[in-house]
């Protein structure tokens, strides 16, 4: 009797069990078309996952694009202390889908949100959607505003320009404006302005919120970018903390994934521009027994960020030149692993200030 998979036209990259195979060989990805070279064009943005893929990119030598780098009059570091260079804009996180389709009508003016101001203080002004992007905040609302028409105009510039959009799912919980809906990156009140329950909501996202979302997102993006390219991610970095009332941080952060990675999997079927890499399951598969997050068990380790990296490198990326492949990490037999495991890249993450909310 044929074995139920013998008629599988293709089952060159298919594996039943990863059961034996050494963690830093495991490669889940299966077919995968799109393929990237010194000269296009990658832009990111999501959560701060996306953040690793950014800077390996650049590092590589591929073609990251950043589209807002900061007055070239600042030395690099200080541009990176002010956001420049975390992702392609300086919009700092964008957690959700929503986030994202509301960035995209911002920048071409199909919405604007009646709350479009927060203060810390007198003298302290803050970007409700992009709280954390200028360090201590504007000194005043219309340094804010101008700052804004600027970084918006960037946004529009890379959208338009760019090849392929790199796009990392982080949340499907959010806070938004019951006036006009629109979406912060955090609870108004923790980083500037104030929480006001007649004003303010928890919402949670469903699968169908996230696809619709982010297939508004993409049919926009194709008007005024036919040729634009989407790789979509789902951020393996589980939540700080819930919102989410009665629930256990541990339940909803298994939600949250798992709305986010079906969402991801609707959409790569239903558009042939959308396609899925999987950092999530690199990132949390069992064979790596927990090894590629560090002693807090949410930041991901430099070996697991190899680990995505190499993959997508073997599969999306054309050799430059003679490059050779990136080395993996093999910590050998005498060095301590959880020495190891708190070599923690830094990343910018606003979901932290929920802590101190």
């Amino acid at each position: 009797m044929d074995h139920p998979y013998s008629n599988l036209p293709d089952r060159s990259f298919w594996r039943r069990s990863v059961a034996g195979v050494p963690a830093a060989d495991v490669d889940p990805v299966g077919d995968f078309t799109l393929k990237i070279d010194e000269a296009t064009r990658v832009a990111t943005a999501g959560s701060c996952f996306a953040q690793h893929i950014a800077r390996h990119l650049k590092a590589s030598g591929y073609n990251y694009y950043v589209g807002e780098a900061g007055h070239p009059i600042l030395p690099e570091r200080a541009r990176a202390e002010n956001g420049y260079g975390l992702f392609s804009c300086r919009y700092g996180n964008i957690y959700t889908a929503r986030q994202l389709r509301q960035l995209f009508d911002r920048a071409y003016g199909r919405f604007t949100p009646q709350e479009d101001v927060w203060f810390k203080s007198a003298d302290v002004v803050v970007d409700p959607f992009r709280p954390s992007a200028q360090p201590g905040g504007f000194i005043s609302e219309t340094e804010m505003r101008r700052d804004r028409e600027q970084h918006l105009a960037a946004v529009r510039k890379m959208f338009e320009t760019l090849d392929v959009f790199i796009f990392t799912l982080g949340l499907t919980e959010c806070w938004r404006s019951k006036r006009d809906g629109a979406v912060f990156p955090v609870c108004p009140g923790v980083e500037g302005g104030t929480f006001d329950p007649d004003a303010h909501e928890f919402y949670n996202q469903s699968v169908e919120d996230v696809a619709q979302d982010f297939a508004a997102f993409r049919d926009a993006l194709a008007g005024i970018n036919p040729g634009a390219q989407i790789i979509l991610t789902v951020s393996p970095v589980p939540l700080v903390a819930t919102a989410q009332a009665e629930e256990h941080v541990l339940s909803a952060t298994t939600y949250s994934k798992s709305v986010l990675r079906v969402a991801a999997d609707m959409l790569r079927r239903r558009f042939a521009n959308v396609h899925y890499f999987p950092s999530f399951e690199i990132i949390t598969g069992n064979f790596n027994r927990g090894r590629y997050y560090g002693e807090d068990l949410r930041n991901v380790t430099e070996p697991g960020v190899e680990h995505v990296m190499r993959t997508f490198m073997r599969h999306a990326a054309k050799p430059i030149g003679d490059q050779p492949t990136p080395a993996r990490h093999e910590p050998d037999a005498s060095e301590d692993y959880l020495k190891t495991s708190e070599r923690v890249i830094d990343v910018e993450c606003d979901e932290v200030a929920l802590d101190r909310g």
